[in-house]
């Protein structure tokens, strides 16, 4: 048999964060491989969670689940697109959904704490993400989701990184085209008066101190502003954006509705990332402080 040294031990522990009398005891299983230890870990422990919850996840997917009138859409985020491809990350994505649908989680921690298993990991939702993490070697996050109940409900996901869900009344195929054009034009509210106040202001701002730089009268600046507003507000509006199949090239997404007879409640939209800051790293200057530090010592 192998014998077990600290370095071992230490490298080992570099690798998984796991305590040190855990890969000292699955280093004298796994007769001193490291990579059957680093194995015996994972299973175990569900370990490299400890590091990699630190670790940022802006990529993920957004998966949903509709069911006549009740559904339920979530982003689940991982650190590299590598892992948006993994079938055991995309069930457990499409399993989410499918608990927040059926049990109507009040938050995150709700959701984590229902019954779930995959991949012999278990006995609850949150359990099989630790062991996924541990499994993969990245760290998985539920970061938001919503569920839906009393509309009937079209849905759309344009690949895995973009998911709409319309609450409707009226013509199914109409609503569903009404969530590929969501997905493509990203509107912000349904109508102007619904976009927030805080958008508008920030559009205000920008339109002010452009026209300002016009050197026209004050009242001209004003007009100017206020055009800018109003041209802004239908851009972002849903149902006054040009619809995106539209023959005529003209047509709203409002006059779209009313010639299929439907009515649009609500929509919502999740693009995976929206809002993350996502680290870069600049290896340059990673390398340069390297060689700093070999030259010091």
């Amino acid at each position: 048999m192998a014998a077990i040294t600290a370095g071992m031990v230490a490298e080992l522990r570099a690798k998984t964060d796991a305590p040190m009398m855990e890969c000292k005891k699955a280093l004298t299983e796994a007769e001193g491989d490291m990579v059957k230890a680093e194995e015996i870990l994972r299973v175990k422990l569900g370990t490299k969670a400890g590091k990699a919850a630190s670790r940022v996840t802006a990529e993920g997917v957004v998966a949903s689940a509709i069911d006549g009138s009740v559904g339920a859409m979530i982003e689940v985020n991982c650190e590299t697109d590598f892992v948006t491809k993994n079938d055991s990350f995309l069930a457990l994505a499409q399993g989410a959904a499918k608990l927040i649908a059926q049990h109507n989680p009040a938050d995150v921690a709700a959701l984590g704490a229902l019954a779930y298993e995959q991949d012999g990991f278990g006995p609850t939702l949150e359990d099989v993400r630790k062991g996924l993490v541990g499994k993969i070697g990245e760290n998985m996050s539920f970061r938001r989701f919503k569920r839906f109940e009393g509309s009937a409900l079209a849905g759309y996901l344009h690949g895995t990184r973009i998911g709409v869900v319309v609450e409707f009344d009226g013509d199914a195929v109409a609503a569903k085209d009404v969530a590929m054009h969501v997905a493509a034009m990203k509107p912000v509210a349904l109508t102007s008066a619904d976009v927030p106040a805080e958008l508008i202001e920030r559009e205000r701002s920008v339109a002010a101190a452009k026209a300002a730089e016009s050197g026209k009268p004050a009242e001209i600046v004003a007009k100017m502003v206020d055009g800018s507003v109003q041209k802004y507000l239908k851009e972002v509006s849903l149902f006054d954006q040009v619809f995106v199949k539209a023959a005529d090239g003209k047509q709203t997404v409002a006059a779209h509705l009313k010639s299929a007879n439907t009515t649009v409640k609500g929509f919502t939209l999740y693009v995976v990332g929206e809002g993350i800051e996502k680290k870069v790293d600049d290896f340059a200057a990673e390398v340069a402080a390297q060689v700093a530090a070999a030259k010091g010592a």
